[in-house]
Order: structure tokens, then sequence, then C-alpha cells
């Protein structure tokens, strides 16, 4: 049997909907009304992606994520969360605690099935162990243990944070396009306010050490994006 989908939502009708939706796409669901009812059930089946309501009574959905995020065995499950048309801070708080995309609601049929068809394709290969780092001038991150080192002392990054500079490192030959960023980081269909890279790129380097005006590791190419740099 493959990997079900998990859909936490309170709401029995919409419940009802997503799961006769995903399941006409051929994908196996469990459902649940609560987030005490998933977080039992996960210790037993690890699904192959969660669909996640905010809005949930007892544990509520930002605090599920929060908890699925720290847990070893089940960061790299991809989540999609389920957020209140034009909610726009709940968009960013949950793409900033982890979660791959968001649906706003009312939702429509196609758009469950693309959006979880993407975050299913974007997160191929996710939880693989790499036993190797990457090492740039005083810089290590650790692939296995999503940690990043700075002269030999840790440095604690975001999620978002860390996959930022992964890319960066990783694309050290080139700029990488803001848009590039934004699609590879918070989704393909994100849309929130153009400033959130800048803010996530200025705490990057606050906590690399750097000033604003500092060009070392992370040098904005302006109108095009960014670019890794130890200059």
């Amino acid at each position: 049997m493959d990997q079900p989908i998990f859909v936490v939502e309170d709401d029995e009708n919409i419940r009802e909907v997503l799961k006769c939706t995903i399941t006409s796409f051929s994908y196996q669901v469990q459902a649940f009304e609560c987030a005490e009812e998933m977080l039992i059930k996960i210790e037993e089946v690890i699904p192959k992606l969660i669909l996640l309501d905010i809005m949930l009574p007892g544990i509520d959905g930002m605090e599920t994520l929060k908890r699925l995020k720290s847990n070893k065995n089940y960061v790299d499950i991809p989540v999609i969360i389920l957020t209140a048309k034009g909610n726009e801070t709940d968009k960013v708080k949950g793409l900033d605690l982890g979660a791959d995309d968001y649906i706003a609601k009312p939702f429509g049929i196609l758009e469950i099935g693309a959006r979880i068809r993407a975050v299913l394709r974007r997160s191929e290969g996710r939880g693989q162990k790499l036993e190797e780092s990457i090492e740039v001038y005083d810089l290590q991150i650790d692939l296995n243990k999503h940690a990043v080192y700075k002269n030999g002392n840790q440095i604690e990054l975001t999620l978002k944070e860390y996959d930022l500079l992964k890319i960066l490192v990783n694309n050290r030959q080139r700029v990488v396009p803001r848009e590039e960023l934004l699609n590879i980081v918070w989704g393909i269909d994100f849309i929130g306010e153009t400033r959130t890279l800048d803010v996530h790129i200025k705490s990057l380097r606050s906590k690399l050490g750097l000033t604003a005006e500092s060009t070392q590791y992370i040098k904005t190419v302006r109108g095009v994006g960014y670019t890794f740099s130890i200059e």
C-alpha cells in the first residue's frame, strides 16, 4: 500500500470534500478531525504529505507544524497548510515554520491536485541521508544535520534561512534570480510581500556576522537576485 496523504481538518464538510478530491487523484487518504488524532497515527504510519488546517480545536495548526518540523522523524514530511482567504500573516508564518505551500479557502478541486503534485515533486529525495557536507571558506554546511558552522561555531538558522544559504552556496558560480529563490524555498505559487525574501536575506547576513554594506558570502545583484561570494 502506498503511503497515505493525511488530511487534518475539523470542518466535516471540507474534510470530506478534501478526502474525496484527493482520492480521485489516485492517492490514499486518511482524514482526521483534530491534530491530536493525527499525531497519534503518525507514530504508526508516515504519510507522504500532510494537508493541515491552521484553525483547529485543541492543538492548532501552527503548533502542530512546529512539532512536526522539530522532530527528526517527521521533519522531511511535506506539509501544505490550509489558510483563510486573504490571511497573509498565517501564510507567511506557516511558510517560515517549514510548510511547503499553502492553499487558501475556498479552494478549487484542480488547485488541490496541482499543489499536491508540485509539492511532492519538490520533495522527491528529501530525507535521504547524505554523508557529506559543503565547505566554503570558513563556512561548513552539514547536510545530514541541516546545520551551519562558521569557524567551527554553529549558527542558529531558521529552515528558510538554511535553505537560502544552501542554494546560494550550491550555485555560487552564478547569480540566482529572486524568482528562483522564491519558487524553490517558498513554493512555485508563493504570493506574498516581495520583501519576504529581502527580510530573510537580511536576517541571514546578520547571523553570519555581516554588516548591511558587506558583500561577503551574500552579494546583492540589483534588479536580478543574489549570489554567493567570499570577497
